[in-house]
């Protein structure tokens, strides 16, 4: 399995030879790493912080998967609160909602959404169940108050909203973030501890020992060709939609147990819809509740949910999925958007641990799940970004009860997660809408991102440093050939 890379080039990342060289070294790591998106970088934070040897790898730059094309929310998840069997899952995201606020207040806010409602009573009903929603954040994990509006509060907080049928609204409190950021910070986290860390890696195959583990664990590096072959205690298979694939790698006759769901989203200009509070949608066709969500300074809609068979590196909604998203959020606003007014658009694939499940990936739990097999690897697969933290010491444990690993206490709870005091992506973004950021800042934050926050190409730097590559493509377009120089320069 391969992909088109584009700008590679070792030398243009200060430290990455010297990183490289670790693997040469007769060493056994105590931990390693496939995957380094929401699952994998909570694994590695973990591990490290807990003083064990941290190796990781990704076959893509870190978060380019699944991680960096989500909803952008840290939730609960208000779609759960149908199935009273979920309700356990809310509140244990809810719990981690309220912890990364605290750990990572520079990539995490609270997000007041708002629910408009049209038909007779639909406003009585949805407070009653968004008033058990925040309740399940009893205990001091509150955000926000949930709240009754009237048909002109609801204008007046959410502009841009259809105002003819308006009865009111409901309010309710979840939190929003930047994905892909918070994966190059956990990233920088597990780094301060120890950890190594190295995109563009794959793994490409396996040594098993004659009791049947995994002893090494053979990667290669996309920049020079060139492979190792790591020696390693145990592997956390952290792979996922690929999770599948590297179990094949360890055995070709493995029953696969992963279902991928593809979720697109669609950006727009905020032109329309002013304000900073968010819409809920409560109910699509697809079986999905549906988000406006102003984001960076552009307006967000998402998600859908498709089965994927095809799992690519890139998967791209399809004009169906843009057209359901277009079709329903007109129904709920003013200006009736239509398909010229989308900048951007994305998809990720969610693996959905649930081989045997028929219907709908809708319908699939989103709960993770953690699975020991061939004696020393741990896949790790499900959830969602909001409880990655709680999937990494759920993970670790497993290891634990399993022998693989030391018992040491798991110290991330109250971890504060890294922040980059150089620079403020936010504030360059501002400037890049506006028109109004110099080539010379363009290329000086490129810089700061080849050398300290592991961007190995000009699309590593707009689309998940920046977020420009998901806000405006076009605007991308424009930007890519100014910082191709900056990954050039050294070539040899």
């Amino acid at each position: 399995m391969g992909a088109v890379r584009m700008d590679f080039n070792a030398k243009t990342n200060p430290g990455r030879e010297s990183r490289l060289q670790q693997l040469e070294e007769d060493k056994v790591w105590d931990v390693l790493i496939i995957g380094g998106g929401a699952t994998g970088a909570g694994i590695a934070v973990d591990a490290a912080a807990r003083g064990f040897s941290t190796v990781l790898f990704d076959t893509q730059d870190f978060s380019e998967g699944t991680s960096s094309r989500s909803t952008k929310l840290i939730h609960g998840g208000v779609r759960y609160m149908k199935n009273p069997r979920d309700w356990k899952l809310v509140r244990e995201a809810m719990i981690e909602r309220k912890l990364l606020l605290g750990n990572a207040p520079h990539i995490v806010h609270p997000e007041p959404f708002i629910l408009p409602c049209y038909e007779n009573f639909e406003r009585e009903y949805y407070m009653a169940g968004l008033c058990l929603y925040g309740a399940m954040a009893y205990g001091g994990y509150e955000v926000g108050k949930t709240e009754f509006l009237s048909a002109a509060e609801t204008i007046r907080r959410l502009p841009g909203v259809k105002a003819d049928g308006l009865k009111g609204g409901v309010q309710f409190w979840d939190a929003q973030f930047d994905d892909s950021r918070l994966n190059i910070a956990l990233m920088k986290t597990a780094e301060a501890r120890g950890a190594l860390l190295l995109n563009y890696v794959p793994v490409v195959g396996f040594e098993r020992g004659c009791g049947g583990e995994i002893t090494v664990v053979k990667v290669k590096d996309e920049f020079s060709g060139k492979e190792y072959s790591v020696k390693t205690r145990m592997v956390f298979n952290a792979a996922g939609v690929w999770a599948d694939e590297i179990r094949r790698m360890v055995s070709p006759d493995v029953k696969p147990f992963i279902r991928a769901s593809r979720g697109s989203h669609i950006v727009v200009s905020t032109d329309h819809f002013g304000g900073k509070t968010g819409m809920f949608i409560p109910k699509t066709s697809d079986g999905r509740v549906l988000f406006c969500i102003p984001w960076h300074g552009v307006l967000e809609i998402g998600t859908t949910d498709k089965e994927e068979k095809d799992i690519s590196f890139n998967p791209e909604p399809t004009e169906e999925e843009i057209e359901f998203m277009l079709e329903t959020a007109r129904k709920y606003l003013a200006y009736p958007i239509s398909r010229k007014d989308v900048l951007a658009s994305f998809a990720g694939l969610r693996p959905l641990f649930n081989p045997n499940a028929g219907g709908s990936t809708a319908a699939v739990s989103r709960e993770h799940s953690v699975i020991p097999e061939f004696k020393n690897m741990i896949t790790v697969t499900g959830g969602k970004w909001t409880a990655y933290r709680k999937m990494a010491e759920h993970a670790m444990s497993v290891a634990v009860d399993q022998g693989l690993i030391y018992k040491r206490p798991c110290p991330t709870k109250y971890m504060s997660i890294y922040r980059d005091n150089e620079f403020n992506p936010d504030e360059l973004e501002a400037e890049i809408l506006k028109g109004t950021l110099t080539d010379e800042q363009l290329k000086a934050y490129a810089v700061h991102c080849r050398d300290t926050q592991f961007a190995m190409t000009r699309e590593d730097v707009l689309y998940r440093r920046l977020r420009i590559g998901q806000m405006n493509k076009a605007k991308t377009e424009e930007l890519l050939p100014k910082i191709k120089e900056v990954f050039e320069a050294e070539a040899s």
